[in-house]
Parts: structure tokens; sequence; C-alpha cells
């Protein structure tokens, strides 16, 4: 998946916003909380996205060839797929839809609402 992709992809979820920092990472929030970057952070000259997971998700992805815990943000089991295609393109978008859906639910009540995230 390209940058253009990622971020094509990651505009499609509902209430993001997108903002370049970092040494011009693409980062992506719900609410104001990061729930995914893609930068260049690593060796070679391909993007590596990152994203937040799941505990089961971040113990299964971290034993995976190509992806590491994500530097700065292991700890808050944040994943990096670091090799090009680690993930299917279709497994990634999987992956950071659901890292969407768990920021968006460490939100308030009424900060989901006001973004047209409650249910």
């Amino acid at each position: 998946m390209t940058r253009d992709e990622f971020d094509a992809f990651c505009k499609s979820l509902p209430a993001t916003t997108n903002v370049i920092q970092w040494g011009n990472a693409s980062v992506w929030k719900v609410g104001g909380k990061i729930f995914a970057v893609c930068s260049k952070w690593g060796e070679g000259a391909h993007p590596k996205v990152s994203f937040k997971c799941s505990d089961i998700s971040y113990s299964l992805l971290t034993q995976q060839e190509g992806l590491i815990p994500a530097p700065y943000l292991a700890r808050a089991k944040w994943v990096q797929m670091e090799q090009e295609g680690a993930l299917s393109d279709d497994d990634l978008k999987a992956y950071v839809e659901a890292a969407h859906k768990i920021i968006a639910a460490k939100l308030t009540k009424k900060q989901q609402k006001e973004l047209g995230l409650a249910d």
C-alpha cells in the first residue's frame, strides 16, 4: 500500500483528521487521538505503517516476519509494518480500521456523539 492509498483509506474512516508531523509522517487521528501513522522511520525508503492494536493482535503480529513493536509506541500496543507486503493491503486496512475503532471507543461519550461515532 502506498502512502497515498493509506491516506485515502484513513480519510474514508469516520471523523478522521490528518496532520503531517515528526519528519513528514502522515499522522491520522480520531477525536484528536492518533490511531495510525505512515512514515519512513527505519531502514529503506518504503512507507512504514504503524497502528494501535488490541493486546491479542499485538502479541500475534509482533511474532510475524516484517512486523515489529512500533518505535516509541510499543508500550501502548502499537505495531509497525517494517517490510513491504508483511500484511496484505486488505489485512492492513482491517487492522487500521480496528485501530480507529479502538481509539474512538476511548473517547468520551460526548466526543463520540459530537463526532457522529455514537451508536
